[in-house]
């Protein structure tokens, strides 16, 4: 398998942040500012920034749970194709990349939970 440099793909959607916020929703699906922040060890106000600004473009969709405000990709072909652009891109990210962000899900374990 060829390994891929995130670079240009940081170029591609124009931020380090929307690439962040792009590749940690296709990988665990949904996901919170703060959830996506503190994986990638960035600032809160560009992660909510951008969260804010593709859930106006109509690419996300949020709800509250709780206090949290989750987002998710809009069921759309455009959201479609994107998602699976991204999947790929996933595939090709070196190990290091995959098992540092993208393996195991940050979320507490419910309470009571065994």
């Amino acid at each position: 398998m060829i390994e891929i440099s995130e670079r240009p793909l940081t170029g591609l959607f124009g931020s380090e942040s929307a690439y962040q916020v792009l590749m940690y929703l296709e990988n665990y699906d949904n996901g919170y500012a703060s959830q996506i922040a503190r994986t990638y060890g960035t600032s809160l106000n560009q992660i909510q920034n951008q969260l804010n600004k593709f859930e106006q473009l109509g690419l996300l969709v949020s709800r509250k749970e709780g206090t949290a405000r989750v987002f998710y990709f809009k069921r759309s072909p455009v959201t479609d194709s994107l998602r699976a652009f991204l999947r790929s891109m996933l595939g090709h990210l070196p190990k290091s990349t995959i098992e540092k962000y993208y393996r195991d899900r940050r979320r507490p374990r419910r309470y009571g939970k065994r």
